[in-house]
């Protein structure tokens, strides 16, 4: 009976935990990410910061893993200009990445929509009135899930866009956060969790 007790137990911990997924970001420093480019990248009580730099240009910070197949959920909080993004499958030069943006962006500007970097520019964009979902100034929920061509977007529990395509089917890379150019930025991130698939 003990045993059967202890086994269940196991059973219970692995339905709530054992499939949670692994955390990208410890809420303690950054470890497991490598910094491309000048901007700032920090982490402060527990919050993963992106802001601009001296030099206003490109930045990112991208896992020193690859990932190919995987969900990603993260929450981030966007201030003064807030324009960001998630990048997957990528590769980074020093400030030239290649691959493919989840848009994090101000309003009316394709929050949840894809680009491809050096490519073919914008592959899909979220319908117009999904625009509204997202909550400048408070946190956001996205999730991110791409497994083999087919890559699906969610902001604050709505799916923006799904979007099937060879190339990115292909591709394998990092996983990157972006600050945009320009200066005057802040993002701040946090509850950043893979599930690979």
């Amino acid at each position: 009976m003990k045993i059967i007790k202890i086994f269940s137990l196991f059973i219970l911990i692995c339905l709530y935990g054992c499939n949670s997924g692994t955390k990208l970001f410890n809420g303690e420093n950054l470890e497991g990410w490598q910094i491309y480019g000048t901007e700032k990248w920090y982490v402060e009580d527990g919050l993963l910061i992106a802001e601009s730099g001296p030099d206003e240009e490109y930045g990112y910070l991208a896992t020193e893993e690859n990932y190919k197949n995987f969900e990603l959920e993260l929450e981030f909080l966007q201030e003064a200009e807030g324009n960001s993004g998630v990048f997957f499958r990528s590769e980074i030069e020093g400030t030239k990445i290649t691959g493919w943006q989840v848009e994090v962006a101000p309003p009316d500007l394709h929050s949840g929509g894809i680009y491809e970097s050096y490519g073919r520019g914008w592959l899909v964009k979220p319908e117009t009135h999904k625009e509204e979902v997202l909550q400048y100034g408070a946190w956001n929920t996205m999730k991110i899930r791409v497994e083999g061509d087919k890559v699906t977007t969610w902001l604050n529990g709505k799916e923006m866009v799904s979007f099937t395509d060879t190339k990115i089917g292909e591709a394998n890379g990092k996983i990157a956060l972006q600050i945009h150019d320009g200066g005057g930025i802040k993002v701040i991130w946090k509850n950043i969790v893979i599930k690979e698939i």
